[in-house]
């Protein structure tokens, strides 16, 4: 980068800090740095909430709701017995032109659809090591033996067959790994012998394209005129990467921004009674859990799991550090979501009773073990080292002796994928609505291979209900047998689940129709400013 390009670069957080802010330009306070701009191998929402302003996708969700709307395909066809998907691509949509090294030549076709698939499916795909061949959300939902074929039917014609049937395929389809990239670009670069460069200087046919990124200080994007949706009407949108929730309050009260995500829940008293910020709210669609990994001694005891349970006070650490703003987790699911089994009751905190257990485990004088907290505050963990510290304080009581230990954030996730840890605490924010995207994507023995099961459980009879469930469309079925598979995910243990987070979004009173989103994404297309 040269010298002129590398003081913008860092220059424009603090440009922003001291200028009033260009017409049509909102400033967002993202919490972090994304991992690259390749949707298919992230899993964070930091990286989603970039990649979804650049790609499209098939299918979409519509704005601050589940119900699945026309995207790339303007319709599609759904064969009776609900094997075959035909997708049928809209004409004139443009890929992004404002890439030095590739200037697109054709409209998006079935080819950039095929590509997509094709990238995380076929091992011997050219694409598909390329920047990483860990596809998680690709391989967590089981696409590799789900589907039977993709073709290209035609120009703008793309047709999925399946093994079986799968309920919520559609859904799927809408989630940010399914992001539709250049094939005609991918190509160009893979002849030019940078193929990385397609997820590091993106080309998509979303709303914004990129302008500029700098790590750990800036996104700026500009909105796409041709975008086939019409275009955004805010011209310029910037994230400026502030990790620290007080600085992301202190510059959101002077205007230096104009959304926030996850505020410190200490700080809310303020936020409400600031007359320029308003606050947007309700349920999470979340989970913060401890994870067991099982196929560690002394975790692949169920009793040394149950008797943890019973260890650790709930509701403490929830009135400690979620304040008013999370409610004590049972399920892996949370009670807003369809199928939430109300009849499971939560293990009771009861030292003498997990001590009991554990002796009956053969640990009667406790054991040592590590305990890992994300260097991060996430949607549904604020404070994950305090949390540690409070379950380290408790699990001491009856002899348990916890290691607090910390990564970087995509070190952590990578070594928790890995199966490192032997405790470790991580959560879920849902992608798509569906209880298969929490029990299937993170219990089942289909996860434990892609790394996003970090307990590591493979426990054939929660496996087998929540594989039918995926299977049969009727919803009272599926619910009956997901209410099945909560009843034996809190008797086996492989999580101490925690919380479920409320969605909490700060917003300056300028800003006009930003949504919620109910898988807690930040969605600035359709989003407007006031006054400018």
């Amino acid at each position: 980068m040269k010298k002129s390009a590398l003081f913008a670069a860092i220059c424009v957080p603090a440009f922003l800090a001291a200028a009033p802010l260009a017409a049509k330009t909102l400033v967002y306070c993202s919490e972090g740095s994304p991992e690259n701009f390749y949707p298919g191998i992230n899993t964070t929402g930091t990286s989603f909430d970039v990649a979804e302003h650049i790609y499209d996708n098939i299918v979409d969700f519509e704005r601050g709701g589940t119900q699945v709307t026309p995207g790339l395909a303007e319709k599609w066809d759904i064969s009776a017995d609900g094997l075959t998907y035909t997708f049928h691509i809209r004409k004139g949509v443009k890929f992004h032109s404002t890439n030095k090294n590739f200037k697109p030549t054709r409209d998006l076709n079935a080819d950039d659809i095929m590509f997509m698939i094709e990238r995380q499916w076929k091992k011997d795909h050219p694409y598909f090591n390329v920047t990483s061949a860990d596809h998680s959300y690709f391989d967590s939902m089981g696409m590799p033996a789900l589907l039977k074929s993709v073709e290209k039917v035609d120009d703008y014609t793309v047709r999925f067959t399946l093994n079986k049937p799968e309920a919520p395929f559609l859904s799927n389809l809408a989630m940010q790994w399914a992001g539709v990239q250049s094939k005609e670009y991918a190509d160009a670069m893979l002849k030019a012998g940078t193929p990385e460069k397609i997820d590091q200087e993106p080309i998509g046919s979303g709303p914004f394209y990129l302008v500029q990124y700098q790590k750990d200080a800036i996104v700026r994007f500009k909105a796409f005129p041709e975008y086939w949706g019409g275009k955004a009407k805010i011209d310029d949108l910037v994230f400026a990467i502030t990790p620290d929730a007080s600085v992301r309050w202190a510059k959101l009260q002077k205007g230096e921004c104009h959304v926030m995500p996850y505020p410190n829940p200490a700080d809310l008293d303020a936020m409400k009674k600031d007359p320029n910020v308003t606050i947007l709210e309700q349920p999470g669609l979340n989970v913060g859990y401890l994870s067991y990994n099982t196929e560690k001694k002394p975790f692949n005891d169920v009793r040394v799991r149950k008797a943890l349970n019973m260890a650790i006070n709930k509701k403490a650490i929830v009135d400690t550090v979620y304040l008013s703003t999370g409610v004590p987790a049972t399920n892996p699911i949370p009670p807003t979501m369809w199928s939430y089994n109300n009849s499971v009751k939560d293990d009771a905190y009861d030292v003498e009773a997990a001590k009991k257990l554990l002796a009956e485990a053969g640990y009667p004088n406790g054991f040592e073990t590590d305990l890992w907290a994300m260097p991060v505050q996430r949607p549904y963990n604020p404070n994950a080292k305090r949390i540690a510290e409070l379950m380290q304080a408790d699990l001491a009581k009856v002899g348990v002796k916890a290691e607090i230990k910390s990564y970087e954030w995509g070190e952590y996730r990578k070594r928790m994928q890995a199966g490192d840890h032997q405790m470790g605490m991580l959560g879920w924010t849902g992608d798509n609505g569906d209880p298969d995207n929490f029990l299937h994507t993170l219990l089942g023995c289909d996860a434990v291979k892609s790394g996003s099961n970090n307990a590591r459980w493979c426990h054939k009879p929660f496996d087998d209900l929540v594989v039918k469930a995926k299977a049969v469309s009727d919803q009272k079925q599926r619910s009956e047998l997901y209410s099945q598979a909560q009843v034996i995910f809190k008797e086996q243990a492989p999580w101490f689940t925690i919380a479920h987070a409320v969605q909490l979004k700060p917003v300056r009173k300028e800003v006009v129709d930003f949504k919620l989103s109910p898988f807690g994404r930040h969605s600035f297309y359709g989003v407007d400013i006031k006054g400018k």
